[in-house]
């Protein structure tokens, strides 16, 4: 196992899409100190920045201690391994990444999982805006893979998601799963406006208070349970919505009847 520690506090973005174990492996401690890294606009090698260590323990493959927050693209198209970050870490997290795993115990930064394949992110802390989402002006959305926030996600979560779970345990910001096509959205707790805006398949479901339906979503049924993935089910009952029709949209839209009362009023005399 290779072990990071930053050697100062970085001021300015750290881009250092080398802390990957398919890039680590088979190299040695010095090896690995010469890899490129950016510190802001300035080329230094991962020695400059990171105090590594290595030991006999075989996994997980990478273990950074400290604050990485302003490192940007930690397991950038890892295909496997395992890395677990101590401390927040910075944007694009996992982009691109099609295998193995990565676990963070703090907070991450925007745009974790953007154009994902495969693999497993764990967040126990909460994730900023465009989770899985891809770069403004591009629809390269999460396409596979497993995505769990323990606390909660910012805005523009899951835009133009084509595939795979995302569990997300706090509440949700604005416009989650924005132009959705495929894939399964799980959120525990409270989730603000737009939720499914454009979306035209795969699957939301929020066991709490929604903050509105779009009126481009029709109510279809109510069900006792929802299926988040193999192995777990969403306890209801929920609304079952459809939409976004504004796009001809066959998404589905599970919405807990019990902690959205105000909904009774606007769809139960659809249902009877």
């Amino acid at each position: 196992m290779i072990t990071l520690a930053p050697l100062k506090k970085f001021e300015v973005p750290v881009t250092a899409a080398c802390i990957n174990p398919d890039l680590f492996e088979g190299k040695s401690v010095a090896e690995i100190g010469k890899l490129a890294i950016y510190e802001g606009n300035k080329k230094k090698k991962l020695g400059d920045l990171f105090k590594i260590e290595k030991n006999s323990v075989e996994a997980p493959n990478i273990t950074i201690n400290g604050d990485v927050s302003k490192v940007k693209r930690i397991g950038m198209g890892m295909e496997k391994g395992e890395i677990v970050i101590n401390g927040n870490a910075g944007m694009h997290l996992g982009e691109k990444m099609s295998g193995g795993k990565i676990t963070v115990n703090g907070n991450v930064d925007g745009w974790a999982g953007s154009a994902m394949k495969g693999g497993v992110i764990e967040i126990h802390g909460d994730a900023n805006d465009y989770l899985a989402s891809p770069y403004r002006g591009t629809d390269v959305g999460m396409r596979g893979g497993e995505i769990i926030v323990d606390g909660k996600v910012g805005s523009d979560c899951a835009c133009y998601m084509k595939g795979g779970v995302i569990k997300i345990k706090g509440g949700a910001g604005p416009f989650l799963g924005y132009h959705m096509i495929k894939g399964t959205i799980y959120v525990e707790k409270e989730c603000k406006t737009r939720v499914g805006a454009l979306m035209t398949g795969g699957k939301i479901i929020v066991s709490a208070f929604l903050e509105e339906v779009m009126p481009t979503f029709t109510v279809d049924d109510i069900k006792a349970k929802a299926k988040i993935d193999a192995n777990e089910k969403a306890t209801g009952p929920f609304y079952v919505f459809s939409g976004d029709l504004s796009e001809h949209g066959k998404g589905k839209l599970f919405v807990s009847k019990a902690a959205n009362p105000h909904l009774s009023a606007i769809y139960d005399k659809y249902l009877e």
